[in-house]
């Protein structure tokens, strides 16, 4: 009868160990804190990348350039003709739109060069401006205009390839589209293109630099004269 008390309470002891042992495992399980994933990221991982563009790279070509010479001063704070406006168009568009320049225009456009500016990549153009024009003999300017091929080499003769700072233009004799060999001296402020003084220079176009220039840059003529002209 002893004996069968004793099994009796050992069997209620073992049945009463089990939910504590049971309950004392979920608790520590819930305590203990999990494995961190070893495929997270490390700091290093997450850093910005590399190659992202910078604002320097993003930054148009000649965004940075100033205009240079004496006749910058005269150019329109805003609107046609700005230095601002030139920026945001191409080079065709920008000249017409300088009424300064209206006499370039027209010979641009006899000359049909106005979309072959437009579409050039990366030029530098001398634009002579209505004064300089003016310097020609009436009849000789008449002439010009009238004569389509003499015209066109004749603008040929203003277009370098490349965009040239001011820097860059004294330091070799610049080829023109037309075959031409201009020669600039000075620096700074005060620039010569041949015999043509530049008004105001380094102005930016979305396709070109420009140079305002006092006088016509006539192919292989020493004087206003074109070149049919000063062979005979």
């Amino acid at each position: 009868m002893k004996k069968s008390l004793l099994a009796s309470a050992l069997a209620a002891l073992t049945l009463a160990a089990v939910p504590a042992a049971q309950a004392a495992t979920t608790s520590s399980f819930l305590l203990s804190p999990a494995p961190a994933p070893t495929d997270m990221p490390s700091p290093t991982d997450m850093t910005s990348p590399t190659d992202m563009p910078t604002s320097t790279d993003m930054a148009s070509p000649g965004a940075s350039a100033s205009p240079v010479g004496p006749g910058c001063a005269s150019l329109p704070t805003s609107g046609p003709g700005s230095a601002a406006s030139m920026a945001t168009e191409p080079v065709g568009t920008a000249l017409a739109a300088n009424p300064e320049l209206s006499t370039l225009t027209k010979a641009v456009d006899a000359a049909g060069l106005t979309e072959t500016l437009n579409s050039a990549k990366d030029v530098t153009v001398f634009a002579p401006t209505n004064a300089a024009f003016d310097k020609l003999p009436k009849e000789t300017l008449d002439k010009l205009m009238g004569d389509k091929a003499q015209l066109t080499k004749v603008l040929q003769n203003h277009v370098v390839e490349g965009r040239k700072a001011p820097a860059d233009l004294t330091t070799a004799p610049l080829t023109t589209l037309g075959g031409g060999s201009l020669t600039v001296t000075g620096s700074g402020e005060d620039l010569t293109v041949g015999e043509a003084k530049v008004l105001c220079g380094n102005l930016q176009t979305s396709n070109a630099t420009v140079y305002l220039i006092d006088s016509v840059l006539v192919p292989g003529a020493e004087s206003s004269a074109t070149p049919s002209e000063s062979a005979s």
